[in-house]
């Protein structure tokens, strides 16, 4: 076995395009699909995404509609979306549930300011995830005598600096988009 920081880097860079995706979520100017994405729904006895136990579109510019499969789980989705601090109040119609997107007020506003810090502190966590399993590898490897203790130490330099690198990436993708949220008529990217 050996150490490739390749592999880590890209498991770290999976972790900024995550919260890329949830940041394009949050547009609340107008409806858009990924705004639900991120919600998770109890079926079937684990949480799956809402894209796997329903189908989502977008009829009107401020209107989502969800067209649950399955319709025992239309009690689930429907509280799903409820608790995912997205600010949305279903209407649910036999196992169509519209979903209309509100206008931005100031509280509003500061709820998605939340949400956003929310997803960049999970990012965070996943990158420093990242970093403990490429430095459990990098120790394991230098115990086992598979790499000398200057490789050991090198690895683990670099790891660290792609760390650190990664994590002010997430900070600059959450700051431009915090600017973004609390001015009128914003749109994150």
């Amino acid at each position: 076995m050996t150490f490739d920081i390749t592999h880590t880097k890209e498991k770290m860079e999976k972790s900024v395009d995550v919260l890329k995706k949830e940041f394009s979520g949050l547009r609340t100017g107008r409806a858009s699909v990924g705004l639900v994405e991120p919600v998770q729904v109890d079926a079937y006895g684990s949480k799956v995404p809402i894209s796997q136990v329903s189908n989502i579109s977008v009829p009107e510019a401020r209107l989502l509609t969800v067209q649950v499969w399955d319709n025992s789980l239309v009690p689930a989705v429907e509280n799903a979306i409820r608790s995912s601090n997205l600010g949305l109040n279903p209407m649910t119609e036999g196992n169509l549930i519209r979903l209309p997107i509100p206008d931005l007020t100031e509280d509003r506003r500061k709820e998605i300011v939340k949400l956003a810090s929310k997803y960049s502190e999970e990012s965070k966590i996943s990158v420093r995830n990242s970093r403990r399993d490429a430095m459990d590898l990098i120790k394991s490897l230098e115990k086992d005598k598979e790499i000398a203790q200057d490789q050991m130490f090198d690895y683990s330099e670099l790891v660290l600096i792609w760390t650190d690198k990664l994590i002010l990436r997430i900070e600059d993708v959450y700051s431009e988009n915090e600017k973004d949220i609390v001015q009128v008529g914003w749109i994150i990217y």
